[in-house]
């Protein structure tokens, strides 16, 4: 709440500190400011959501919420399809959607919460030993699950210097690659952190194995040919989804270029997904802490690595930024890989030589079809 009441009021210095580029443009500058002030409101009211849904989820009620997001999805299409014509700058309408997508979201989970006699009712206790485990463990773990969120934050903040387009295509690229995350990799990791977490409460060491060898096999299964075929069908996609209204056959070979840049890295972002709640349900925040800040210190190298040759030589800086970001997620999620198996929480179980054989194959012939 703290957060949001300051940037609102700072909003002007927000959009300079995260979009540096539009400060030139005052027009574009001013409706960023404008449109921030409406828009991150949803931070303090989907973080409320967020924590209800653990707290269902920590009950095993998961339909709840894994259906809430499609308020957003719904209060955007209403947005944009009825509320724009009555705004003369129409992208006020899709950000009155988010803010009002947010109260609709924290409003749909109180039912299950009050039935469960679990309705948060604040108090202010910071001495109670729940409440200070609970920080203790939390600060290191923003940090840890962020990685990828932060790389896109940078990745915005350059992309604000480069050609205008350049943040667009970027975030319908980012879109179509968080798809798959999104849908699977999210709700694996959503599944097995309770699972993970009551595991090693009960020291059952091999289950917690098998379990993460099950969500490694999952995002593959799904991972692999997602990313093959986002790769594959970059335009034919952007162009059902995005080419209609003011989007050019120019911006849909850019943000193609972009799609398949980070394709190459959604495998690495969905096993970081569930790779991470390996060291949290032992409660272990430290680690993927220490993980995340080499990422996003190589992110950081290879954006100044591949964005400035690939500007000069071919103007397409931007699909610099989303290799990058591909590639410090293979080394987060590698990193990850190896300290869970370093320390033996993380075994192969058998029948793997069978099961990367016929998923390659299905890949292969999936591939050659399309």
């Amino acid at each position: 709440l703290l957060i949001t009441v300051l940037t609102v009021a700072a909003a002007p210095l927000v959009a300079a500190l995260f979009a540096p580029g539009f400060v030139s443009q005052p027009y574009k500058y001013q409706l960023t400011s404008e449109l921030i002030r409406i828009t991150f409101p949803y931070l303090f009211l989907i973080s409320m959501t967020g924590f209800c849904g653990a707290i269902l989820n920590s009950y095993g009620r998961f339909a709840v919420p894994a259906f809430t997001p499609v308020f957003l999805n719904l209060s955007l299409i209403a947005a944009a399809t009825v509320a724009a014509p009555w705004f003369d700058e129409p992208v006020f309408a899709l950000a009155w959607g988010v803010f009002l997508a947010g109260v609709i979201q924290l409003l749909f989970q109180l039912p299950s919460l009050y039935r469960l006699e679990l309705v948060p009712r604040p108090v202010l206790d910071t001495r109670h030993e729940g409440v200070r485990r609970i920080l203790k463990l939390m600060v290191p773990a923003l940090f840890g699950v962020s990685v990828s969120q932060i790389n896109l934050l940078l990745d915005t903040v350059l992309a604000s210097f480069l050609p205008t387009g350049s943040v667009s295509w970027l975030y319908y690229s980012d879109r179509l690659a968080e798809l798959p995350l999104g849908v699977f990799g999210i709700a694996i990791a959503t599944d097995i952190l309770p699972n993970l977490s009551a595991l090693r409460a009960g020291a059952r060491e091999a289950q917690f194995a098998a379990t993460l060898d099950w969500a490694v096999r999952g995002v593959l299964i799904i991972g692999v040919p997602a990313a093959l075929a986002l790769m594959l069908l970059a335009e034919p996609i952007l162009v059902t989804l995005f080419q209609y209204g003011a989007l050019t056959p120019h911006d849909i070979d850019m943000a193609a270029l972009s799609l398949r840049a980070y394709s190459a890295g959604l495998v690495a972002f969905m096993l970081v997904k569930i790779l991470a709640p390996g060291f949290y349900a032992r409660e272990d925040t430290a680690t993927p802490v220490r993980i995340g800040i080499i990422a996003m210190a190589a992110n950081m190298v290879m954006n100044l690595l591949f964005v400035l040759p690939l500007l000069w030589y071919f103007n397409i800086g931007h699909v610099g930024l989303a290799l990058a970001t591909s590639c410090s997620a293979w080394l987060n999620a590698g990193l990850l890989l190896r300290g869970l198996r370093g320390e033996g929480v993380f075994q192969l179980q058998p029948g793997w030589r069978g099961y990367v054989a016929r998923l390659l194959s299905a890949s292969l012939v999936m591939t050659a079809v399309v």
